[in-house]
């Protein structure tokens, strides 16, 4: 252990020398470029987001087909009909050979299924008549009233009401499964939930299945005994529990008693629920210093955000704060606050990692703030001529681990390169193989699996001692977040995702996002179960969690923006007529230090019907559990095995209903239930996405299944069902106050070149302007009267002007909405294409090395991305390899930097879903693939 009394900036290496240029491989040769730049494909990035209300039943009536039939119609960019028109037909053909044949053909687009945003509040009572009211749409604006079943806002059922057979079950093709989010956001106006303290005796449980006390549970024998609605079993009541029954049956202080009427409640934990005290609020962050962080800014952004963080969380007394920093080796401060300034202590084995103190590195907050402040402003300085490249990740996270493991807590690591050194590194030759296989090579799909079972025993050991890790990768390269994941899914965390991360662009999205991250609802050590009645069993937990045993999983932290998903299976026959019951009890330590129990309980209608199971199948929960099935097949299963399974899902619910529900004969018509309509829209949606797209990058599909494990309903659906508004005419209904105007369909038919439209998806928000656009608004939103002026990444400006100021009251909007900071990027039509900028890379570098840097940033400003490669890494690189190897060094960094530099208006229409492209069918192609398999299976 080394000690360093004061916190200075080491001695840097000077910068290596260039290389001679005199190389003729460097020379500015239309020959050595390649010539297929202007056809790079699209890399998708995650899709947006829009608030949805159902539309009305819709069938198509299209003519039979003869069996085997198929048709691949000619409707990409046909004009769109009027409302009123009639419904044209489409008779599919196909040859002996089965190729499709091309013939005349029209639909009304007007009339296929659509999402349509609605700003009307609705109120919804969770029981009505002694019965469950099925639940508005999760991504509709609602206020709940809990009468007896919990807010769907906590708990969703895929349908609303209960097969009582499995045969039933599969019959429909749905499937049965729960959707968990504990701690969502409630509603302004609603009731927030009631906690209940029954003192040292603990809540009131059912002595067989440990089920909690619930509006469920039938009192009998003047109110002496309760029949459990989980199990059946009949219990006694506490003499302190006891009271009279009224002439409904019901207990005569059921309305007083939440537990009794509520269908979700808070019971203040007893200490038999406890092992140990109540765990403090401890955060300790853990910050990259390697060069490519510190040339990136990377590391100046995270400690920015991190000190204005800290500035602003309250001082409870039992909250605490830690820091390192690491490179190839570990960096700890003490920061107690006798100290006049921060002692940096340097752990240099990342093989066999410790902590330097035992005392002094985590400290309470109210003694620490000024060392906290002088540290995270001197760290930018200290490691400014940084000339070490590797990452000791593992270790790092390790140590970290060990300085925290007596009290748990949350552990928020900034990483901005590939581990590479220590526990948990990749060797050259592993990194070599995971970045030099295509995405859509056979067996690719392995390549998003962990790299090995270091950081998930890791993980494991974590999850253990209750402490939760985020990861915040701010990069520019390949980082493997398939196995670095591994380790906040396993502990109750996140991965945050910025690339290419972008100094001018980036650093408020890391801030708003760390803020929220600390200040949001949550809470640390938790353990959950769900329970089920009679005939009804858990078939398996999906989320991010430790599960050691086969009914509990194991969240060191949790929070409002964490979803679990719950598969059931019967396991008898249920009774028609009956209510079968659901219920979640979460463990959890508040931020204050409070043991409770979150009890969250849903009761269902059973039914033998196949008609009752459509009529209450709920659309949005369906879909977002299909979502995350789809995730955790990627890693396992190719590609197009996922998109064909999707796919069969679809068409087989549409069949059942189609064979066993319809009144329509005409097999020429496709028809869809009323709940399920938007349902191959979706699924269309869902195929071209990053994660199912062939051409996605490793990393990019590695976040997107990581981002979806834990998604909340709301946040799923749009995340591949874009909003898009258009801002060139943004009318404001100032009555009921809504800021986002109407949605528009992702189809090209709705954008014109004359508008600028705002497209976003919770985590990205793109604004696309067409080349014929009045001066006079660009003028007013963005101070240019051209599109050329404008920087592809800026940072939106207000203006004295109502055009403008709406336009920020619309982005601000949708960022409360959505509970984080979208990165704004412009998107224009035209823009030059990569190879244009390829070239100038290879002359700039031939007439001065060291401007290479310097000039592709100024070009990158104008184009796509800025501080993309930083030029000591580069020359780095450069020192390492052979003059004749120079050209190959360029075709290598091309891989890094092309894909960024294609127009950023294909980057728009990439996520204009209904349209047909090269990664899949257009809407109304999909619709009519579905109707024909469906006619194929009758």
């Amino acid at each position: 252990m080394t000690s360093i009394p004061r916190v200075v900036p080491r001695p840097g290496d000077p910068p290596p020398p260039p290389p001679p240029n005199s190389n003729p491989a460097l020379q500015p040769n239309s020959d050595s470029l390649p010539n297929n730049f202007q056809n790079l494909n699209l890399n998708q990035p995650p899709f947006d987001a829009i608030h949805f209300r159902p539309i009305a039943a819709i069938s198509f009536p299209w003519p039979a087909a003869s069996p085997g039939s198929l048709q691949q119609p000619s409707l990409f960019g046909m004009s769109q009909p009027l409302l009123n028109q009639s419904m044209p037909t489409i008779s599919p053909t196909m040859g002996q050979t089965g190729a499709p044949v091309a013939g005349p053909s029209k639909i009304d687009v007007n009339q296929i299924p659509r999402p349509i945003s609605n700003s009307s509040l609705i109120v919804h009572e969770t029981r009505h008549g002694n019965q469950a009211n099925p639940p508005p749409p999760a991504t509709s604006d609602y206020i709940v009233k809990d009468t007896g079943n919990c807010s769907p806002r906590y708990l969703r059922c895929t349908i609303n009401q209960i097969p009582c057979t499995v045969d039933l079950l599969t019959a429909s093709g749905m499937q049965l499964a729960l959707l968990v989010q504990p701690f969502a956001l409630p509603h302004p106006s609603e009731e927030p939930i009631q906690v209940v303290n029954f003192g040292e005796s603990g809540p009131i449980r059912c002595s067989r299945c440990k089920g909690y006390i619930n509006p469920f549970m039938k009192f009998i024998d003047q109110g002496r005994q309760f029949i459990c609605n989980l199990c059946g079993f009949t219990d006694e009541t506490p003499q302190d529990y006891h009271c009279n029954l009224g002439p409904d049956g019901r207990r005569r202080d059921a309305d007083e008693r939440p537990e009794l009427c509520r269908g979700t409640v808070e019971f203040v934990a007893s200490k038999e629920y406890m092992v140990r005290d109540p765990m403090p609020t401890v955060y300790f962050f853990l910050i990259d210093v390697s060069m490519m962080a510190i040339q990136t800014g990377a590391t100046a952004a995270a400690c920015n955000a991190i000190s204005q963080v800290i500035s602003e969380l309250p001082e409870r007394p039992r909250t605490a704060v830690g820091i390192a920093t690491f490179d190839s080796s570990i960096h700890f401060y003490n920061i107690n606050r006798v100290l006049q300034q921060p002692l940096m202590l340097i752990v240099p084995d990342v093989d066999d990692v410790y902590t330097p103190l035992q005392s002094d590195i985590v400290v309470q907050l109210s003694e620490c703030r000024q060392h906290l402040e002088l540290l995270l402003e001197s760290i930018p300085t200290m490691f400014q001529h940084n000339r070490t490249a590797d990452s000791a990740f593992g270790a790092a996270i390790k140590a970290a681990f060990l300085a925290i493991k007596s009290t748990g807590g949350k552990l928020l690591v900034f990483q901005s390169v590939l581990p590479s050194k220590g526990i948990g590194a990749f060797s050259a030759r592993d990194v070599e193989g995971r970045t030099n296989i295509s995405a859509g090579e056979k067996e690719a799909h392995k390549l998003l699996q962990p790299a090995g079972k270091t950081l998930k025993t890791m993980a494991i050991e974590f999850a253990e001692y209750q402490v939760c890790v985020d990861v915040f990768i701010t990069t520019q390269t390949y980082v493997d977040i398939a196995s670095i994941s591994v380790i906040p899914r396993t502990t109750g965390g996140q991965v945050y995702y910025y690339h290419p991360f972008s100094a001018l662009s980036d650093p408020a999205k890391l801030y708003n996002d760390l803020k929220w991250n600390v200040t949001r609802p949550q809470g640390f050590e938790a353990v959950m179960r769900m329970r089920c009645s009679q005939g009804i069993q858990v078939q398996e937990y999906h989320g991010n969690f430790c599960k050691r045993i086969p009914t509990d999983v194991d969240l060191p932290g949790i929070d409002c923006d964490k979803t679990i998903m719950v598969t059931l299976k019967h396991d008898d026959k249920l009774q028609d007529g009956s209510e079968c019951s659901f219920q979640c009890a979460l463990l959890y330590t508040t931020l204050d230090g409070q043991r409770r129990i979150r009890v969250t309980t849903l009761s269902l209608l059973c039914t033998n019907m196949l008609n009752n199971l459509f009529r209450s199948a709920d659309l949005d929960t369906q879909f977002v559990c299909m979502m995350k099935q789809a995730a955790n097949e990627i890693p396992s299963s190719p590609l197009f095995q996922v998109r064909e399974r999707l796919t069969d899902r679809c068409i087989s619910i549409l069949r059942s209903y189609r064979k066993f529900c319809s009144t329509v004969s005409s097999s020429g018509q496709l028809i869809l239930p009323e709940t399920l309509k938007l349902l191959p829209l979706y699924i269309l949606a869902l195929i071209k996405s990053t994660g199912l797209r062939a051409d996605g990058k490793l990393d990019e599909r590695s976040f997107w299944i990581n981002h979806v494990s834990s998604l909340s309903i709301p946040l799923a659906i749009p995340f591949v069902y874009a909003r898009m508004v258009a801002i060139h005419d943004l009318n404001i209904n100032e009555e009921n106050g809504d800021l986002v105007p109407c949605a528009i369909p992702l189809s090209s038919e709705n954008i014109s070149n004359e508008g600028i439209y705002l497209l976003e998806n919770g985590e990205d928000c793109l604004i696309y302007s067409g080349n014929s656009v009045d001066p006079d608004i660009l003028r007013q939103l963005f101070r240019t009267s051209t599109v050329d002026e404008i920087s592809n990444q800026f940072v939106l400006q207000q203006y004295d002007n109502p055009l403008s100021k709406r336009l920020n009251d619309l982005i601000n909007e949708i960022r409360r909405q959505r509970c984080s900071y979208l990165r704004l990027k412009f998107c224009k039509k035209g823009e030059p294409s990569g190879s244009i900028l390829y070239s100038r890379i290879y002359i700039s570098y031939q007439l001065d090395p060291y401007y290479f840097y310097f000039d592709l940033e100024e070009d990158l400003n104008n184009t796509t991305y800025s501080n993309l490669v930083p030029f000591h890494y580069m020359m780095m690189v450069l020192n390492l390899i052979d003059n004749s190897y120079i050209t190959f060094f360029f075709l290598s960094l091309s891989s890094l930097i092309l894909p960024l530099l294609f127009c950023t208006g294909m980057l728009f229409f990439s996520y204009i879903v209904e349209d047909k492209s090269s990664i899949g069918l257009s809407y109304v192609e999909f619709l009519m693939h579905i109707h024909r398999q469906i006619q194929m299976k009758m």
